[in-house]
């Protein structure tokens, strides 16, 4: 959060004087953040935060490596982090203007007519309290299914709906 709302310098800055000094110590401590923010918010849009994940992998080989000078290391974990807590990369469509929308979006290989129709659905059927009432969330998931036709495609989505505090 410190990266996103005051830059990596301030992040830094932030950090323990003893941590400071050590450049490792200051990878890995942004790293472990990140990190740890991505597992918070994976149950939210899955494939998203996959997709980041695998990013910040592929940034942690590359400095541990010494593929990157650690300047072009600290502004690609930046850029990270800023995509990690938006939650959404540049290439997102417009028409996707909720959390809900963009985590179907990405979870339902990019069709953003889909993501819309489910994000409408949804908010057309589901009963006020429907969280952890079977009958209720049946509700949900037999409109899902005349969608998709498919029980596990149902479960996998309905996860990612029941996780959108919007609805």
């Amino acid at each position: 959060d410190v990266i996103v709302k005051s830059g990596i310098a301030a992040a830094i800055g932030s950090l323990p004087e003893g941590l400071r000094g050590n450049k490792d110590a200051v990878a890995e401590t942004i790293e472990n953040n990140v990190r740890s923010k991505i597992i918070n918010e994976h149950l939210n849009d899955p494939a998203y935060y996959d997709k980041m994940s695998v990013l910040l992998n592929e940034i942690i080989a590359a400095r541990k490596s010494k593929a990157v000078e650690y300047e072009e290391y600290l502004r690609k974990i930046a850029e990270l982090a800023k995509s990690v807590h938006a939650g959404q990369t540049i290439d997102t469509p417009v028409s996707l203007n909720t959390p809900a929308k963009k985590a179907l979006f990405n979870n339902l290989g990019g069709n953003e007519v889909l993501a819309i129709e489910i994000d409408d659905v949804v908010k057309k059927v589901k009963p006020n309290g429907w969280r952890g009432s079977m009958p209720k969330e049946n509700i949900i998931k037999g409109e899902l299914f005349k969608i998709f036709n498919d029980s596990d495609e149902v479960e996998r989505v309905f996860l990612i709906i029941k996780a959108q505090a919007e609805y």
